[in-house]
Parts: structure tokens; C-alpha cells; sequence
């Protein structure tokens, strides 16, 4: 397990300006639906890989899943995410690289960071992230966003069939590092200013309902963005039918019957 600073120049990109304006483009659509499995297609152009997650690390708060995908993986990469943000994230050589950043790197912009299976010594994080979905290694870019202090990494992951990354695919990584980061936050701003209503309504209930669980507190974020039950499965990684239960159950936890009504109860008087 180690990580370095991105230093090495690459004056030309591998990417064209097809890919690049593609990408760009889509700035402002909800990129937990498409982005990672867009870097995943393009880094896989170069070489074989298995999976793709997108995290963010907003300052003094749990990191939040921006995107996932997988290449037919045996267990759902959206579930994987979920275990990783609810149980194992502290444990990640991503937070040890972020930590540590400003004493080695100063405001270094971009870190690199490699992480084996044999690298991970808890054997529940090892089994839920790295051997039941058979991945053998993963290559992050972590970015320091100087706007609000959140981090952000970029993770590509090696199936046990792929073996680990060489130097040769490390470098096209670190060619492309830049341009990837830069994309994604670009998107991060979009869904943080896409979510900033969301957000404040959902704390409104929680305050009113303190003993919702996480996923309770979860669940009504994205009801509160509008999103039913078939855009809710994949992001909480259940199946739709399992979302249609959990949202019937939310509703009567806080003495609705139904969306309107919850809408109703965040902007009633009493919260002005």
C-alpha cells in the first residue's frame, strides 16, 4: 500500500477531444446514474479493469457514494459502496493518504494511491470489498477541493483475472488524472448545488423525527429530490421492490400517506 503526489507532466493527452467535450457536455445531469461507468469505458480502452466508484469526503462527515459501476461482477458494486461508506471507509489507505497529505505534500493537488488485496489486514473489509467481488488491486486519484475542504477520489479496481496494474497502465492513469479529476468536479459542484434544498428539507424532518435510522435519513434525501422507488433501488443498492417497502414505511414513521403530504410537512408554518 503506498501513495505518491502526481508530479510527472504529460504535455498531450491519450483521451481525444471527442471523449473530453462528451464529458463535459454532460456537466448538470445526475452523475450517480453514468459517470463512473463512463471513466471505467475509457480507462478500459487501455487496459482491463473490473470496477469504478466515485467518492466524496465532504469535511467532518460520512463520505457519500457520487457514482459506481462494475463489469459483471458477482456481487452488486452498488451494495460493495454502501458496506465500504457505512463500515469500512476509515479503514481505506485513501483516508491514510488524505490525512497525511498537507504534512508530506503541502496543498498537493492531485495524490495517487495503490492498494492490494493483501494490503488489507481487517478481515471483513478485505472479504465484503476485495475477495467476494474478486478484486485483486485498486488505483485511486484523490483531490483536495480547497471550496468547502471535501475530498474527492476516483478509484479503478482489478479483477483476480486482471492482475495487478503495471507501470505502463499506472502511467496512462496518471496521464489522465487531471482531466478526470477535473470532470468530476465539475459534476461534484453541480450535485452539491443540485442537492443544497434536498438537503436542508431532509435535516427539517430529521429534527422533527430524531429516531430515524441511516437509511431512513437516506431514503428521504432522495424522495426529497425527487426520485421514486426505481431511481432509489440502484443508489441504495436493493432491489425496487425492497425500495417500494422502505418508502411506504418512511411515510408512515413521519404521518404521511404519500410524497405530497411530505412535502407538505417540510414547508408547513412551523418550520419558518
Amino acid at each position: 500500500m503506498n501513495h505518491w503526489l502526481l508530479t510527472n507532466v504529460y504535455h498531450q493527452s491519450p483521451l481525444t477531444t471527442g471523449e473530453i467535450a462528451h464529458l463535459l457536455a454532460r456537466v448538470g445531469e445526475d452523475c450517480r446514474t453514468w459517470l463512473a461507468a463512463e471513466l471505467l469505458t475509457l480507462v478500459r480502452g487501455e487496459m482491463p479493469l473490473a470496477q469504478c466508484t466515485i467518492f466524496a469526503y465532504p469535511q467532518g462527515q460520512e463520505p457519500q457514494v457520487l457514482s459506481c459501476s462494475d463489469q459483471a461482477r458477482l456481487v452488486q458494486i452498488s451494495r460493495i459502496s454502501r458496506d465500504y461508506v457505512e463500515r469500512f471507509h476509515s479503514l481505506d489507505g485513501n483516508r491514510q493518504a488524505m490525512l497525511g497529505h498537507r504534512a508530506k505534500y503541502g496543498d498537493a493537488r492531485i495524490l495517487a494511491q495503490l492498494q492490494s488485496v493483501e494490503d488489507i489486514t481487517h478481515r471483513d473489509y478485505r472479504r465484503v470489498c476485495y475477495e467476494q467481488p474478486q478484486i485483486s488491486q485498486r488505483m485511486a486519484l484523490l483531490n483536495h477541493q480547497e471550496e468547502g475542504g471535501a475530498w474527492l477520489s476516483i478509484n479503478f479496481y482489478r479483477g483476480r483475472e486482471h492482475g495487478n496494474f503495471n507501470q505502463r497502465d499506472i502511467e496512462f492513469i496518471e496521464s489522465v488524472a487531471p482531466l478526470l479529476i477535473q470532470v468530476t468536479r465539475l459534476h461534484y459542484r453541480a450535485y452539491v448545488e443540485a442537492n443544497q434544498m434536498p438537503s436542508v428539507l431532509s435535516q427539517r424532518v430529521e429534527q422533527l423525527y430524531p429516531e430515524l435510522t441511516r437509511r431512513d435519513r437516506e431514503l428521504l434525501r432522495h424522495l426529497l429530490n425527487g426520485l421514486g422507488a426505481e431511481e432509489i433501488a440502484p443508489l441504495m443498492g436493493i432491489q425496487r421492490s425492497s425500495a417500494a417497502t422502505y418508502i411506504k414505511r418512511l411515510y408512515r414513521k413521519v404521518g404521511v400517506s404519500g410524497h405530497r403530504e411530505l412535502l407538505g410537512l417540510v414547508v408547513r408554518r412551523r418550520w419558518s
